[in-house]
C-alpha cells in the first residue's frame, strides 16, 4: 500500500512539511510506502472551467503541462492521499487551491477515480485560520467519496518559524494519532476487498436552484 502526500506550502521544509512527516512516519511503521510531492513552490494556474477533462475522459487537464497530470496519476495509483497546507488569510495557500481544484475535478469526472481511497488533511498555522483551512481541504476529500480517518482533535498544528511545530506537543500527538488511524483504516479497506461488498457507485446528479 502507498500514501502520496501533497505539500501545499511554498516553503518546502516548513511547518506543513513537518506535520506531513509526522503522519507519514506512523504509516511507515505499519509498512506503508509514502511519498511527498511539493506543490507549493510550483507555478500552477487555476481551473478555467472548460470541462474538457470530463468530455475527453482521458484523466488529464488540457492546460499546459505543469506537473498536474503526473500528480493525477500518482493519486490514482495510491491507496491513500494526504493533503497539507499552511494558512493564508484563513484559507488554503493559493497554489495548493489551484492544484486541488484541477486534480479533484479531473478525478471526479473520470470514473470518480478517488472513490473509497483513504484521504486526510493537515494544516500548519501561526495563530488563527486553522479550522477554516482544515474544513476547506476536507471538502475535496468528502466530494470524492473518499474515506476519512480522524485523530483525537482537529488536524491543526501551530508554529511560525520552520520547525516550531515540534514544540506543539498536542499538535504532534494529533499528527501521530492521525497516522495510526489512517494506517488502520487503509488496512481495513484492503482486507475487506473481496469480502465485504462495496456499495455501487451512483451517477452524479447535478442541479441548480434557479427556476
Amino acid at each position: 500500500m502507498k500514501v502520496v502526500a501533497f505539500n501545499g506550502s511554498p516553503n518546502e521544509k516548513g511547518n506543513t512539511y513537518y506535520a506531513i512527516k509526522m503522519v507519514l512516519e506512523e504509516l511507515e511503521k505499519e509498512g506503508i510506502e509514502t511519498e511527498i510531492v511539493h506543490i507549493g513552490g510550483k507555478p500552477i494556474r487555476g481551473c478555467i472551467g472548460c470541462e474538457k477533462c470530463r468530455k475527453n475522459k482521458d484523466e488529464k487537464c488540457i492546460l499546459p503541462d505543469d506537473g498536474v497530470n503526473e500528480c493525477i496519476q500518482k493519486m490514482k495509483g495510491a491507496d491513500g492521499i494526504l493533503l497539507g497546507s499552511p494558512v493564508y488569510y484563513s484559507s488554503i495557500a493559493g497554489t495548493m487551491k489551484c492544484f486541488l481544484d484541477r486534480t479533484f475535478y479531473v478525478a471526479g469526472g473520470n470514473n470518480r477515480m478517488l472513490r473509497h481511497k483513504v484521504g486526510a488533511s493537515v494544516v500548519a498555522v501561526r495563530r488563527c485560520g486553522g479550522m477554516p483551512t482544515f474544513n476547506q481541504l476536507n471538502n475535496y476529500i468528502g466530494y470524492s467519496e473518499m474515506l476519512m480517518p480522524d485523530s483525537n482533535y482537529w488536524n491543526v498544528i501551530y508554529g511560525e518559524e520552520p520547525g516550531e511545530v515540534l514544540r506543539d506537543k498536542e499538535g504532534m500527538q494529533i499528527m501521530r494519532v492521525l497516522g495510526k488511524n489512517m494506517a488502520w483504516l487503509m488496512k481495513l479497506v484492503e482486507n475487506g476487498k473481496g469480502r465485504v461488498k462495496e456499495p455501487e457507485a451512483e451517477g452524479k446528479l447535478s442541479m441548480n436552484f434557479i427556476r
